[in-house]
């Protein structure tokens, strides 16, 4: 038993002395995400930065402007681009202009300038234009996307604009780049020559955190061992310090090395999602939006219905068609065409219909979030309804009455270490704290800082450990450089 103690205080001892620096700075990097994240453009920054629709310029209908590209061009939505209300077709990868039918599939260098300067809000003349056809640290999640042309602004604002897509795919201020580089980039070590070597970032942040785990399990092994027979810590300074915080927040440091190592998904976990001929599979299949037939949305709205509309989807509900349309507050609104219409009741009907057999355990509209259903930026939709099938799985539909689509599901059949093991241990997102902010930020900043300072410590018994290891073997050299006695040097 002391071998093995003596075994397991020499390992934590070197693990640390290899690691510290890096465990800390996972703590001070945990700290900062928990506010920041990596800077990106989502649906939320389009709309932020979008022009609301000029309606009163709109004279073609997306029908005929579907007919300009000829086929079938797939989803449209009505959009301002350049500065002219235009019909967008993502999949053909082109804009018909509303007001006089002509295409757009080709983005000259010109317009990508004018597309970054309203972006930003700064004059065109002021920007410093760049090619990116190699990822740098800002373009590593749209690197598919290359090349792509950046415009830097004096006022710190970066722009990254696809010249194939002719939009903006990345956009950085002074202040995201800085808090990035505080927390997500070293977090992740998501630093660009890793970074592109996908197979090589995932086994480094796999070993590391793999090793975090090692080092801090072994800890409270030499930690709980030291203090059981006696009740009390027998050391003095630093060491003492360290193992009394190790005592106290070693698990928390354990469980967060560990779940951050599962987040890269080491093990076979994940599952996929509900089969096609499943209860669910057929729930989420019929309020699946179909295909709308754009000769339905020859009428647009009235006016004073788009207003403030940054962005108007053609879409569909239970086969009937119904605009979708974006707000400029970042909400969103169903406009019904005729008498279309989505109603609880009615998603609750299609929902019966299409699970039949399979029996419905429990409907009920949720006003916040629950244990599966979470959003730290409180960007998922609520109020949601929740849909319990009775099935082997126990699956959970969580559906957005406004639109009639499934936002989420869970089931016995999800990945539970995805969940809780990794999301539960990592982001601290248990129900009864997390719908009770500032708690979770008051509970997980202690933990963190509590989790700091336990690696703080140990960089100070790392160096203590260096420094003395040097002091010996300097001695060690010293002594062997003296002439011996028995034949002493002849002069």
């Amino acid at each position: 038993m002391k071998a093995l103690r003596r075994f397991a205080i020499l390992c934590h001892r070197w693990m640390g002395v290899a690691f510290c620096l890096l465990f800390s700075w996972w703590f001070v990097s945990g700290i900062f995400m928990m506010y920041s994240d990596y800077p990106s453009v989502g649906p939320r920054e389009y709309l932020a930065h979008a022009r609301a629709i000029d309606s009163a310029r709109v004279m073609l209908t997306a029908r005929h402007a579907a007919e300009r590209l000829g086929g079938d061009p797939g989803p449209v939505e009505l959009v301002m681009f350049d500065g002219r209300p235009a019909y967008r077709f993502r999949e053909a990868g082109g804009f018909v202009y509303a007001d006089d039918g002509s295409v757009q599939d080709q983005y000259p260098k010109d317009m990508l300038l004018r597309i970054a300067s309203q972006w930003t809000g700064q004059p065109s003349a002021a920007a410093r234009v760049q090619e990116v056809v190699q990822p740098d640290q800002w373009t590593l999640g749209v690197r598919g996307l290359l090349p792509l042309w950046k415009y830097t602004f004096a006022d710190g604002q970066q722009v990254y604009v696809s010249e194939s897509a002719g939009e903006v795919v990345q956009a950085t201020t002074r202040g995201s780049r800085i808090l990035a580089e505080l927390g997500p980039i070293p977090h992740w070590l998501y630093y660009t020559p890793l970074r592109v070597r996908s197979k090589l970032w995932t086994r480094v942040v796999v070993w590391l955190s793999g090793a975090a785990t090692v080092a801090a399990l072994l800890g409270l092994v030499v930690g709980i061992t030291a203090w059981w027979p006696s009740k009390r810590v027998p050391y003095t300074g630093q060491k003492r310090l360290h193992t009394i915080l190790g005592l106290f927040f070693g698990v928390i440091a354990c469980t967060w090395a560990f779940s951050g190592m599962l987040s890269m998904e080491p093990f076979p976990v994940s599952r996929p999602g509900p089969r096609a001929d499943t209860a669910a599979g057929r729930v989420i299949a019929a309020l699946r939006p179909a295909p709308p037939k754009l000769a339905d949305f020859d009428m647009l709205p009235p006016r004073e219905d788009l207003a403030q509309v940054k962005s108007l989807a053609f879409t569909s509900f239970d086969g009937e068609p119904l605009y979708l349309a974006a707000l400029a507050s970042g909400e969103t609104k169903i406009i019904p065409v005729g008498n279309s219409q989505v109603d609880a009741a009615r998603i609750g009907q299609i929902v019966t219909r299409a699970a039949a057999p399979t029996a419905i355990a429990e409907r009920t509209l949720l006003t916040q979030y629950d244990a599966y259903y979470v959003d730290r930026h409180g960007e998922r939709p609520l109020p949601v309804l929740r849909v319990a099938l009775d099935d082997p799985d126990h699956t959970r539909l969580y559906i957005d009455p406004l639109t009639g689509q499934v936002v989420g599901l869970h089931s016995d059949h999800s990945s539970f270490v995805t969940r809780w093991l990794y999301h539960g241990l990592h982001s601290m997102d248990f129900p009864w704290l997390y719908n009770h902010r500032p708690a979770w930020d008051v509970v997980v900043l202690a933990l963190m800082l509590g989790g700091l300072s336990v690696s703080v410590t140990s960089v100070i018994l790392a160096w203590q450990v260096l420094r003395r290891t040097g002091s010996q073997a300097a001695w060690r050299r010293r002594r062997n450089a003296r002439p011996s006695s028995a034949n002493p040097a002849r002069p």
